[in-house]
């Protein structure tokens, strides 16, 4: 009999246990990070009783899972864009108390997790969604997912820069960043706005890329994520996706992930 693949296994395809925190991440009630915190305090209970270990294992759709006495079902599903501003962090909270993407959304709405992240000086597209296996499988990097990025240097551009973006640039830590691809959208006189596209999306790739050539970044913009795009909608406004959006993006990631 062969083994699950791992597409079977992050597309809840196939039914196992896993542990209780997970198991409330998975129904969009938090973030496994708060229901460990929920868990060890006491307020959640399995089949009746209460359990502290947040890896306590558990069967979704078989046992009862309670949090402060109330039945925890499976939250209606939603995906979010969000047009990020600078000087947001991607955090539902911040021990330095910066403005977090969190102050930009309806309060009413169900708790979402973002996928993947933008820093805090980073603008432009942001997915936000309780469908925690959605969401890594946008971020997983066998999805090879397009991203694009425009990109504000502080200095002039040319073929042998953007040669050098994509063949591979080597930090000072020894780690090789490339671009997919890389193209100049237009010279001003101090400075040149790029285009970068990436399909995997390690931290801080593009600032850490460039600051290894000794080139500035004065302005980083996320314009899209596969299909997905900013097209209309203000900065620090948010949207749901629409039905047609959501099935383009399926549909993006499995021919990707086939190629």
């Amino acid at each position: 009999m062969s083994r699950p693949t791992k597409s079977q296994r992050s597309s809840g395809k196939l039914e196992r246990n896993i542990g209780l925190a997970r198991a409330l991440s998975k129904l969009g009630f938090c973030s496994r990070a708060q229901a460990s915190e929920l868990i060890r305090a006491a307020r959640v209970r399995l089949n009746g009783a209460v359990r502290r270990d947040p890896e306590t294992p558990v069967h979704i759709g078989k046992d009862k899972i309670e949090v402060d006495g109330k039945p925890v079902a499976a939250a209606q599903r939603i995906y979010l864009l969000l047009n990020k501003p600078p000087g947001f962090v991607t955090t539902a909270s911040d021990e330095r108390g910066r403005a977090t993407v969190y102050s930009l959304l309806n309060p009413n709405l169900p708790w979402v997790a973002p996928v993947g992240r933008l820093d805090k000086d980073t603008e432009g597209l942001l997915l936000l969604t309780n469908d925690s296996a959605w969401g890594a499988r946008v971020a997983a990097p066998e999805t090879h997912m397009d991203k694009i990025y425009q990109v504000q240097i502080g200095g002039p551009a040319n073929a042998a820069l953007l040669q050098s973006l994509e063949k591979g640039v080597r930090t000072k830590h020894g780690e090789i960043l490339r671009a997919k691809r890389a193209s100049i959208l237009r010279q001003e006189e101090r400075n040149t706005w790029l285009e970068i596209v990436l399909d995997e999306g390690r931290n801080r790739h593009i600032r850490r890329m460039l600051e290894s050539l000794g080139i500035e970044v004065v302005r980083l913009i996320r314009e899209a994520i596969g299909p997905l795009t900013l097209w209309g909608l203000p900065k620090g406004a948010v949207r749901i996706l629409t039905p047609a959006e959501k099935t383009f993006m399926d549909r993006a990631m499995q021919s990707k992930a086939q190629i």
